[in-house]
């Protein structure tokens, strides 16, 4: 039996990143459409766009880590 292939560090990064930024995309909308409703709950937007905040740090840490240091 042959054991199960893992991905290359660097591919499992690139999976992740989009799919945190996926997850960006729907918070994005979901904030969109209760903000558009007029009646949305502030608490409620305010914890979105906190874990929508959180979001952005982890995708630019991994773009972060994905980029190569260019010394110029």
């Amino acid at each position: 039996m042959n054991a199960p292939q893992q991905m290359p560090p660097e591919e499992v990064l690139r999976v992740k990143l989009e799919a945190l930024r996926s997850e960006h995309r729907d918070l994005d909308q979901a904030i969109q459409a209760l903000e558009g409703k007029g009646t949305a709950d502030q608490l409620t937007l305010r914890r979105l766009k906190k874990q929508k905040l959180r979001l952005k740090d982890q995708i630019t840490q991994i773009e972060d880590a994905l980029t190569p240091d260019i010394i110029a």
